[in-house]
This record gives C-alpha cells, sequence and structure tokens, in this order.
C-alpha cells in the first residue's frame, strides 16, 4: 500500500521583472506574455510506500520544499495528480498555517479542524501540547510575537499530538534549540518508527537523514536524480555539492538514533 503516490506531477511558476506586467497580461487576456516561466518541479512519478521513513535531500532550489507543499495539499501541482491515503500533518517552513493574529492555542485547534479532529479532542488535548510546546504563557499570545523558535515548538507539538498516519518535516526543526531538536527526534523514533507510520523528511543535515531515512531521494533542479537507500545515494548528494562549491551545512548535531 502507499501512503503517497504522485503521477506526473509538476509545479509551474509565472515569474514577473514588475508587478504591472501580470496587470498587462490581463489587459492583453493573455495574448502578450509578460512573464518568465519557472519549472519548480519538472513532471515526475513518485510512491511513498506505508511505513517508509522517507528523505528528500538535494541542492538548494532542487524543488525539496515544493514537493512537499504539494504533497500536504498547501500549493497545487501545475499537471499531474497526488494521492495520499491516511491521516496527513507537516511542519513546513515556519509559520505555515499559523494565522499570526490568532494566539497559539487558537492556532491549535484551528489546524486539528482543517484535519478533521473533533473540537472537544483537541480541547481534552490542549493542556498536553502546551506542556510538550514549553512557550508558558506565550500560548495565550498572538503567534505575531512568538520568536522563530518558539513557532517550531508550537508547531511540532500541534502536529505530533493529532497521530497523523504521514508526517511531513521540512527543515524548520533546524530553528529550534538542540535540546528541543533532540526531543523532537525522541517523539519522532517513538510515535513514527514503526509500521503503520510514514515519514517525509527535508533536510541538508546527511546524519540525520542516515539515523531516521530507510529510503533517500535526491533531487536536483526539480527533477528526481536518484533514489534508493541512504549509503547509495547520500554520496551522490555530497558530490554534486562538492561540485558546487557548497558544504552541505550540519544542523543537528547529535540525532536521535533508530531502534
Amino acid at each position: 500500500m502507499y501512503a503517497v503516490s504522485l503521477s506526473g506531477v509538476s509545479k509551474k511558476y509565472n515569474i514577473y521583472d514588475r508587478p504591472s506586467d501580470r496587470l498587462k497580461e490581463l489587459i492583453w487576456r493573455n495574448r502578450r506574455c509578460y512573464h518568465r516561466e519557472f519549472w519548480a518541479l519538472r513532471p515526475m512519478d513518485l510512491k511513498v510506500e506505508t511505513g517508509t521513513n522517507i528523505g528528500l535531500i538535494g541542492p538548494n532550489g532542487s524543488g525539496k520544499s515544493t514537493l512537499l507543499q504539494i504533497i500536504a495539499g498547501v500549493v497545487q501541482p501545475t499537471t499531474g495528480t497526488v494521492e495520499v491515503q491516511g491521516r496527513i500533518t507537516a511542519i513546513l517552513e515556519l509559520g505555515a498555517g499559523f494565522q499570526p493574529d490568532y494566539t497559539g492555542r487558537e492556532n491549535v485547534i484551528l489546524n486539528g479542524l482543517i484535519l478533521g479532529i473533533p473540537e472537544e479532542e483537541l480541547i481534552a488535548r490542549l493542556p498536553e501540547i502546551a506542556e510538550y510546546a514549553e512557550i508558558g504563557d506565550f500560548f495565550d499570545q498572538p503567534v505575531r510575537t512568538y520568536s522563530s523558535g518558539m513557532v517550531v515548538r508550537l508547531a511540532f507539538a500541534a502536529a505530533v499530538s493529532v497521530d497523523p498516519q504521514i508526517l511531513l518535516v521540512d527543515e524548520a526543526l533546524a530553528v529550534g534549540d538542540e535540546r528541543f531538536q533532540m526531543k523532537c527526534f525522541k517523539t519522532i523514533n517513538k510515535k513514527f518508527c514503526r509500521p503503520g507510520k510514514t515519514i517525509i523528511f527535508v533536510s541538508h543535515d546527511m546524519t540525520a537523514v542516515q539515523k531516521l531515512c530507510n529510503h533517500v531521494v535526491l533531487l536536483n533542479g526539480g527533477k528526481i536524480v536518484d533514489q534508493g537507500e541512504p549509503e547509495r545515494i547520500i554520496p551522490q548528494y555530497e558530490e554534486l555539492m562538492s561540485e558546487t562549491g557548497v558544504v552541505a551545512p550540519k544542523v543537528f548535531t547529535q540525532p536521535a538514533t533508530i531502534g
């Protein structure tokens, strides 16, 4: 069974040099073109088996975050279809899905309702979520007053509380302090590294990817370059980064160990 199945999925953005160019296209009803096309993702097929911990790796601009957003339903593909089996929750870029003028408590309830969690169940879980997030009285303050680390704490606490079948994690966890990172990885190990749970993890930290993931997909230029076991794919990523003169940053210095 596949937790996530992508068929012919691509994403194109129209890039305008000036805001007025968009208006010109509307006036001309697209008979004249004032934009450049940027393909964040080229048409691709990808199937993620249920119970797989999959890592998405690649240079900046390779399409990792765009792909994750499409799987999460935040961004619609230009072409292709996306099928997801099971409850899905995502920790994407900072603040994604949060209303800045709502409190942390209100955002947790709102996001849970969007995922289909009954309000009574959400309210019952709020004390546990607040304790896990470790943001104190800020839980009842507007999210716009939060630091980036506090946003990550709340996002992760809310995401894992709904017990999803599929967890999507972008590089947002890198913003948190090291102690909270370790806490997150321990939770992932305990709750998600087991049959029936699927993780799709985006990171530049190959140590974390190797520890957490049993399958890795290498992206570059919006295309899938290769995929397979971490031991085979990660060296390709490192070689690709060395060719561009970029050293992959080490974000999680002591990632939790699976097992």
